[in-house]
Parts: C-alpha cells; sequence; structure tokens
C-alpha cells in the first residue's frame, strides 16, 4: 500500500472535526448561574472534596452519593487521613457503593499524592498519573478545583455535544471523546469550573439519556442541531454494548446459636477482599443444597430457602438462589470435608454489621441476618 493511500485511509476513519458554536458557552453559563444544584461537594469545592464526589460518582446517581460523601468526610477528611485509612474501615465507609476498586484507588492515589507531591497535584497532566484517575476525572478536578482550562468529558458531555451538533461519531471511541475535548477548549476557557460543571448539569438535568430530553427547559436548544431535525433520540451514537456474561450462584447463610458464616473472597478478581457469604457455583434447587451441604460435611437441622436474587455487574451478571442452613452444631474446620474457603467465621448480625463490607450484590440475603 502506497505512503499516500495509506494516508487517504486513515483521514477517511477519523472523526470529523466538531466546531461548537460561539454563543453556546455564554448561553449555557447563564443558564448554569441560575439553576445549578445545591450539591454538598459544590459548596466547599477544596480539591480532596471534588476528588472524592467525582471518584463517589462513576456509575453511581448524586442522591445516592449524598450519604456516603458526607459519612467519608467525617472519617477521612483530608488525604493524609485516606493515606493512613485501615483497609477495613475504608471497606465500611464504601460499602453499598459498588465497584470497590474505586476505593483501594482512591486510597493508592491518596498515598502517592503525598509522596510525589505533598497533596493532590494540580494540574490534569499530574493528576492523570495517580491510581484510579482518567482523562475525565483529571479535567473535573484540575478544571473544578484548581480552575485549570481544561475540559472534563463525561457521558453527560458527550452526550449534549453529540446531540448539539447532531454528530454522528461513536461516542465509545476515543478518538471522538478526544475530538469532542478539543472542540470544547475555546469554551471552556472563558470559566472553567462553571463551564465543565455547567455541561455536565445540562446532560444530567435537561439533555437526558434513555428517554425524551427536556428540550423546552434547554437552554441551548436553539443552537441544537438534533432538535432542530427533531432527531433527539438518534444522538449519541455508539456501538452496542457486549452481552453479559451469566454465573449461576447459590448462596447460604449457615447459621448457629445466632450466629452465621462469612468469609473473605479472593484476594484478586471481582469483589475482591470483601467479605460474603459461603456460595456454590451453581444453581442449586432444594434438594441438591441439602445434598451439597452433606457432602461438605454439615450436619443441618433445617434447610430453608431463600429468595432468588439477581445482582447485574458492568460485565456480569449474578443469578442466585439462596438457602438458610441451621446446624446442628458448629463444624470442625479441621475436619478434611469441610470445604469452607480459609477465615470463615461465625459472627453475630451486630458484629457482622459493625466489622464487614458486604457486598450490594448480597444485598438480598443481608436483609435476612438474624
Amino acid at each position: 500500500m502506497s505512503e499516500r493511500m495509506s494516508k487517504e485511509l486513515r483521514d477517511a476513519a477519523a472523526p470529523a472535526p466538531i466546531e461548537i458554536p460561539g454563543e453556546f458557552a455564554p448561553a449555557l453559563l447563564q443558564w448554569y448561574g441560575e439553576n445549578a444544584r445545591v450539591l454538598p461537594w459544590r459548596d466547599d469545592p477544596q480539591p480532596y472534596n471534588v476528588w472524592l464526589s467525582e471518584i463517589m460518582l462513576q456509575q453511581t446517581r448524586v442522591e445516592a452519593v449524598k450519604p456516603y460523601y458526607a459519612r467519608f468526610l467525617e472519617h477521612c477528611p483530608d488525604v493524609a487521613s485516606l493515606a493512613l485509612a485501615d483497609d477495613g474501615m475504608l471497606h465500611k465507609l464504601w460499602e453499598g457503593l459498588g465497584y470497590y476498586n474505586r476505593a483501594r484507588n482512591l486510597q493508592k492515589a491518596a498515598q502517592q499524592a503525598l509522596s510525589e507531591y505533598g497533596g493532590l497535584p494540580s494540574t490534569a497532566e499530574e493528576l492523570i498519573r495517580l491510581p484510579g484517575i482518567g482523562p475525565y476525572t483529571a479535567g473535573a478536578v484540575a478544571s473544578i478545583a484548581f480552575g485549570r482550562p481544561v475540559p472534563a468529558v463525561d457521558g453527560n458531555v458527550l452526550r449534549v455535544v453529540a446531540r448539539l451538533m447532531a454528530y454522528d461519531g461513536d461516542i465509545s471511541k476515543d478518538s471522538v471523546k478526544k475530538g469532542v475535548a478539543e472542540a470544547l477548549v475555546p469554551s471552556v476557557v472563558l470559566d472553567p469550573a462553571a463551564f465543565n460543571q455547567a455541561v455536565m448539569e445540562l446532560g444530567a438535568t435537561v439533555c437526558l439519556p434513555n428517554g425524551a430530553p427536556k428540550c423546552g427547559e434547554c437552554p441551548v436548544r436553539r443552537l441544537c442541531l438534533a432538535h432542530e431535525m427533531g432527531a433527539e433520540l438518534s444522538f449519541p451514537v455508539k456501538k452496542a454494548k457486549k452481552v453479559r456474561k451469566i454465573q449461576q450462584k447459590t448462596i447460604f447463610l449457615l447459621e448457629f446459636e445466632n450466629r452465621t458464616a462469612v468469609c473473605r473472597r479472593p484476594e484478586s478478581g471481582l469483589l475482591a477482599g470483601l467479605w460474603g457469604f459461603p456460595e456454590s457455583d451453581d444453581y442449586l434447587e432444594q434438594d441438591e443444597a441439602e445434598l451439597y451441604l452433606e457432602h461438605l460435611g454439615f450436619e443441618t437441622e433445617t434447610v430453608l430457602p431463600l429468595k432468588k436474587s439477581k445482582h447485574i455487574f458492568s460485565h456480569i451478571e449474578w443469578h442466585m438462589a439462596g438457602y438458610r442452613a441451621v446446624l446442628r452444631k458448629l463444624p470442625d474446620f479441621g475436619a478434611r470435608r469441610i470445604l469452607l474457603p480459609e477465615g470463615t467465621v461465625f459472627l453475630t448480625k451486630e458484629e457482622i454489621e459493625a466489622r464487614c463490607a458486604l457486598p450490594s450484590a448480597y444485598k438480598a440475603y443481608t436483609k435476612e441476618l438474624r
């Protein structure tokens, strides 16, 4: 293939450049000044607060984050306290928020930031070197907390720009995200913190996904090409998601004298290092569950079914059956046939709630503790 032909193919594959109308930023900033939601991290936009909120808000609704954010700040009010936080306490503070790697990376980033910078660095280039911080989070913290004129491009921003310009590039591609970021640079310099938050606010409250956007409330609808075409729901364009893998499981609440068995999950893989319940990697009917426990060496008084449950992760789904098994005696973990994970302990409900971070994947069965 000739060099000329190769260049032509590359150019054909490159996304078309995006040109944001000059009127977009002033109209949006005026709207934001009048309509911005009152949020705790906006009330006190210290760098640590902004960073913590941005990590918590990943894949999580604002209303769900608010109580976690307040509780986290009570126990870890700054970078130094986060860096030194006990692992168990950190998991407990994050319990129920999901995506637990966020908490682990948050602490690793705090430790690295203290070691290398004496605190959180102020530029996107430095921030992105910290664990758990990608281009969006780096841009958000640098612009909102430090006033740096860098875009912060998340799903809300991509959706707003795609509809504004009727842009048909695949927003899941890095090249398209980069193009959107470059197109926003002339606008973000006007007021980095306010502009980035304004675009995200518009996407979160007006230019909504998965349903009709509130175009009647949009301050830039007269500029919006998708609205002019009556094709708001045709944008943004993105490739179809991969079908999630389904994993079948059976969860056991093994009880003895008002205590229930809990165990640490492996230190690698999904929900690494968190607490859970003994489980089987098969979806067992009641007679199968009874035989399974007998095979493991348990003597049971009763084995009763609990509600079936499903939990969706980003890439897999857990389909779960559950059983409450009351044991006749505490098992001999030294016996050859007892095959529970190492470190399994029997605790009261109060001890579990105080000491063990149980992921929301087990929520249906955590509710059954007694």
